[in-house]
């Protein structure tokens, strides 16, 4: 057999998981605009995602059992030429979610119809593959498993290029076509690899019966996928939530995940399954403390603790699960319960966790998960001896924390430093015994999250599929937090109670806009997107009506509460609140119905695109009056949205200014900002377009429009 054989599986393996990554974001991004930035949308596209895989897995561990051969060659070519039937992959015009029913049934019937074949065929192709390289009589084909490495490889090319390349350069028709090539190409190198397979069994004896696999085992490699599954989950909203809401930092540890596949299965890995499990305790004790401590903690600067744990055990599961890998006749079901597992670790962190939890526990659960897991040569202990020991750390923290929690500051360190060492010491004596550590671990850090971190604060906290909002009282102001972004501010006592603060100040860019506004503003209509804490509904006058868009229940039943904030009982009582995502809700307000649209759904950091591109403004004119003005609130940490909104302007024939905001009082409550107005004539805005401080958008170099066809947020970084 030529040894060009091998590089041609290796291909073809990298090519399949290429096209199965770059699917994902090709197909949710054409759904958008119809369906809205719910995360709900992402959710269960990436579960139907999950869903198929393992279908697909099964797909291959039956046609592994049933259909040995060129038999199995052919329905696998079969089922990818079924998928090419519906390329390219688009969005028909007869689809159009309900306006009165739970899209999440409309949406999964669409995946189903317009991905669904091309996808199922291709998800069984990396185990078949494998398989079929095993037959080919190859010099290396006893041991197949190192081809994992190539297919994990165009998972992570994909990735990586997805944002930095297909997105900034391509419009999504020119994806769907790219798309459409590439699987062109793996039907041609699939059927090059079946090429490979022997026309005819090698002896005519029958086969050996195949051996039969230990529950156990089987249980274990579903553990061990779960466990790095969920981590991954967990890590990723951790740091994109409670630490720096960044976007695209979901990238990181989804490509380091990626890489340990490749390393585990390497046929020589450039380090040793054995180190790296005798680093991770080491390792994942500076973590343990950071999450022991929580929010004294919770900087940017410790993305590298939390990215290297989590990378070291990861690596550890999927180094155990190479070193567990069955022979050659079990491949099939060994990737199936790979995929049962990751499936499993979906499931929970999207559907479980944020009905259950109400902070991002699930992340150190994990964690403490993959801990219990780790392999070890110790003598087994009873059950019973194992929790014993486990339960005297966590129980020694409790009461510490109790005690620390009323202490002066000077005993409270010593307190501290009490309970650090006491984490130190109780992780490394159990590391040789993981039921012991992981479940000290997990209950240690139960401890930190309910009963050390510094919540004296926290009013009321709550989760959802938007994420996880608190309300926090520091003495003299209210403040409504979603992650480490604040969504509104109100001042507790005396004239401030009902003064619009944070990114909405009177002296500010929006206070000037209602300034200069006042006599055009006299019995408008007036639409808000993104309601907060109610800070914008302060500027409300007699006469005016307002309606405020907002997409996530939590915020609007916080704001409603008179026990956390009164800005929208006190200034805009009478204002309505729809609930849903803005662009589709906004859709079916009547047209030239508004006189004043703002925009204030920009400032987390995590920008939804469908709201700020071609589409959205043509639909927000609509809804507009002929001198009616948008007003949009690009505050962000990360992106720059002028040049985006220059572009936009230019495109609809809009007049714009910009003006930024730099007077800065943290301890008062008054943050930097960033405003665009645009209007249809500079008549409209003439009071701000005489102001100096408001700059001519026109005078901006923009770059490519953003479509529902095309957006570029790499391009929008601040770098």
């Amino acid at each position: 057999m030529p040894p060009v054989v091998i590089l041609l599986y290796a291909v073809t393996l990298f090519v399949s998981a290429t096209l199965v990554f770059a699917v994902q974001p090709l197909f949710t991004k054409m759904v958008l605009p119809l369906l809205g930035g719910t995360p709900a949308v992402w959710t269960t596209a990436m579960m139907f995602f999950q869903g198929l895989l393992l279908l697909g897995y099964a797909f291959a561990h039956a046609l592994d059992r049933l259909a040995p051969g060129r038999r199995q060659a052919l329905i696998q070519l079969a089922a990818l030429g079924a998928g090419a039937l519906v390329l390219p992959i688009a969005i028909g015009d007869a689809w159009r979610p309900p306006a009165d029913a739970d899209p999440i049934f409309w949406l999964l019937a669409l995946l189903a119809t317009s991905v669904g074949l091309p996808f199922f065929a291709l998800s069984a192709t990396a185990p078949l593959l494998q398989r079929w390289f095993a037959a080919s009589g190859h010099a290396r084909a006893a041991d197949p498993y190192p081809l994992y490495g190539a297919s994990n490889a165009g998972s992570l090319l994909a990735l990586v290029l997805y944002p930095l390349a297909a997105e900034p350069l391509l419009q999504l028709g020119e994806q769907s076509l790219v798309w459409s090539g590439g699987y062109a190409l793996l039907i041609a190198l699939t059927a090059a690899c079946a090429l490979t397979l022997p026309r005819r069994a090698r002896s005519s004896a029958p086969p050996p019966p195949r051996t039969a696999l230990p529950w156990a085992l089987r249980l274990r490699w579903g553990g061990l996928a779960f466990a790095p599954s969920t981590l991954l989950l967990g890590v990723t909203t951790f740091l994109t939530t409670d630490i720096a809401a960044v976007p695209l930092f979901w990238v990181v540890p989804l490509a380091l995940y990626l890489l340990t596949f490749i390393v585990a299965f390497a046929r020589t890995p450039i380090v040793s399954h054995a180190r790296v499990v005798q680093a991770q305790p080491w390792i994942v004790l500076p973590l343990v403390l950071v999450l022991f401590w929580g929010s004294s903690t919770g900087l940017i600067e410790f993305y590298p603790v939390h990215l290297a744990a989590f990378f070291v055990t990861a690596l550890v599961c999927h180094g155990e699960l190479a070193r567990t890998r069955p022979a050659v006749e079990h491949l099939t079901e060994f990737y199936l319960w790979l995929s049962i597992g990751g499936l499993l670790g979906g499931v929970f962190n999207a559907l479980v966790a944020p009905y259950v939890f109400t902070q991002v526990i699930e992340y150190p659960l994990a964690v403490a998960l993959a801990l219990a897991m780790r392999p070890t040569s110790a003598p087994r202990r009873p059950l019973v001896v194992d929790l014993g020991y486990a339960l005297v750390l966590p129980a020694v923290l409790f009461l510490l924390a109790q005690i620390e929690g009323g202490t002066e500051a000077a005993a409270g360190l010593v307190l501290i430093g009490i309970l650090s060492a006491a984490i130190v010491l109780a992780l490394i004596a159990f590391r040789a015994h993981p039921l012991r550590l992981g479940v000290t671990t997990g209950l240690a850090l139960i401890v930190g999250v309910y009963f050390v971190h510094d919540q004296s604060g926290t009013l009321a906290r709550s989760r959802n599929f938007f994420g996880t909002v608190a309300v926090v009282d520091d003495g003299l102001y209210r403040l409504l937090m979603h992650g480490t972004t604040i969504h509104g501010v109100q001042g507790r006592d005396g004239v401030e109670r009902l003064e619009p603060l944070a990114y909405f100040t009177r002296e500010g860019p929006l206070g000037h806009v209602f300034a200069a506004l006042k006599e055009r503003l006299g019995g408008a209509r007036i639409a808000v997107t993104g309601l907060g804490a109610g800070a914008i509904a302060c500027y409300a006058e007699p006469g005016q009506s307002w309606t405020f868009y907002e997409i996530d229940p939590a915020v609007v039943a916080i704001a409603r509460d008179p026990r956390y904030f009164t800005l929208l009982r006190d200034c805009a009582p009478d204002a309505k609140v729809v609930l849903g995502d803005a662009r589709q809700t906004l859709a079916e307000a009547p047209d030239a119905h508004y006189r004043l649209i703002i925009l204030d759904a920009f400032s987390s950091d995590s920008v939804p695109v469908h709201l700020i591109n071609r589409e959205a403004v043509q639909l927000y004119l609509a809804k507009l009056e002929a001198g009616g003005v948008l007003v949009f609130n690009i505050t962000n940490r990360y992106l720059d949205l002028v040049p985006v909104l220059a572009a936009l302007a230019t495109d609809a024939g809009l007049i714009g200014y910009v003006r930024g905001d730099q007077a800065v009082e943290p301890e008062r409550h008054r943050y930097s900002s960033g405003w665009v107005v645009l209007s249809r004539s500079i008549v409209n805005i003439a009071g701000l377009a005489a102001d100096p401080r408001w700059v001519a958008l026109a005078a901006v170099r923009h770059g490519r429009l953003w479509t529902d066809d095309f957006s570029n947020v790499i391009g929008a970084f601040r770098w």
